[in-house]
């Protein structure tokens, strides 16, 4: 296949380059770091539109990696970013002859002058009724997905994705290749003590605890995780392990959003459960090495990357039979 191919030149959708707080940004990161490392005799294009081609945060890339800004016009940000897809991308690519295109994210363009490599992360737009949104979030989800079966190769993060992909996309299955994600921390060296009382003073830690980490949309099913503290303390269970909810908390209430403070309150859970808010990438080590447990009880991953982290720092997990992997 392209891996025999050498010098190869890849353009690379640079939507979410540099941006540390996506999955998608993490993951496009990783990679543009260590390709260069695996396959030296790559050409590498990162298509970058201008406001993220400026990035401080692509200065560390390595010199393999050409970033190629690309202006937008002035539009409203998701139509900028449909326009970046479907029009400046397929543009560039040609303008630059690359041998293949990778979109390290479900949002590939229709029109593919060259062969077209897209990971498609999960489902959950297309799987998940929450998420489905409204006509032009359905109409967005339905392009992706016709973009992802005229792809030459389409990249699962999971066989549960993979299995997805064929099943609700007819996606062949011998276009679908399942490249499993590492640990975003992989290699670092297990927090010192003192790196761990840092952290524990940072975030005004409690002395033993329950984590949850991530986000608090429905899916992440919080709501449940407070509630079945509720019951274990109800229970029995030690009153001295509290529950500690990592994240940036929703700026307002609502379905799609349910605010863990509001339910923390109905559920007379004030003195145990402790919101620390946003957490350092540098700091997750050493939170999750300081939890009792990790608590992630998601009705939908494509992957479930804080529970690798989290048992790669040593926290005994509790999760959802649900959760894909």
């Amino acid at each position: 296949m392209m891996t025999h191919i050498a010098g190869l030149h890849i353009a690379v959708n640079g939507w979410f380059a540099g941006d540390a707080t996506s999955g998608t940004g993490q993951y496009t990161n990783h990679l543009l770091q260590h390709l260069p490392q695996a396959r030296p005799d790559l050409r590498i294009s990162l298509l970058a539109p201008a406001h993220v081609a400026a990035q401080s945060e692509l200065a560390s890339l390595p010199p393999a990696v050409e970033i190629v800004p690309i202006a937008l016009p002035r539009l409203p940000e998701n139509l900028a970013k449909l326009w970046f897809e479907q029009v400046s991308v397929p543009r560039a690519v040609e303008r630059l002859r690359a041998a293949v295109l990778w979109t390290p994210y479900w949002g590939a363009p229709w029109r593919q002058p060259a062969p077209t490599v897209v990971t498609v992360h999960d489902l959950i737009p297309l799987l998940l009724p929450h998420y489905r949104g409204g006509l032009l979030q359905r109409g967005y989800t339905w392009l992706v997905g016709r973009t992802a079966q005229r792809a030459a190769a389409v990249i699962a993060v999971s066989h549960a994705t993979a299995d997805d992909l064929a099943e609700h996309l007819h996606i062949p299955r011998e276009r679908i290749h399942v490249v499993h994600h590492g640990p975003n921390q992989e290699g670092a060296a297990p927090p010192t003590p003192a790196e761990l009382a840092a952290v524990r003073a940072r975030y005004n830690l409690p002395e033993r605890f329950f984590l949850y980490l991530g986000g608090f949309d429905v899916r992440k099913n919080v709501p449940r995780l407070l509630a079945a503290y509720r019951r274990y303390l109800d229970l029995g269970g030690d009153p001295a392990v509290k529950l500690v909810l990592a994240g940036r908390l929703p700026a307002a209430d609502s379905v799609f959003f349910p605010d863990p403070q509001k339910i923390v309150a109905e559920l007379q859970l004030g003195e145990h459960v402790h919101c620390c808010g946003y957490v350092a990438e540098a700091d997750k080590p050493s939170l999750n090495a300081l939890a009792v447990a990790f608590l992630f009880p998601s009705l939908g991953e494509g992957f479930g990357m804080m529970l690798l982290e989290a048992m790669q720092a040593g926290a005994p997990v509790v999760t959802s039979e649900r959760v894909m992997g």
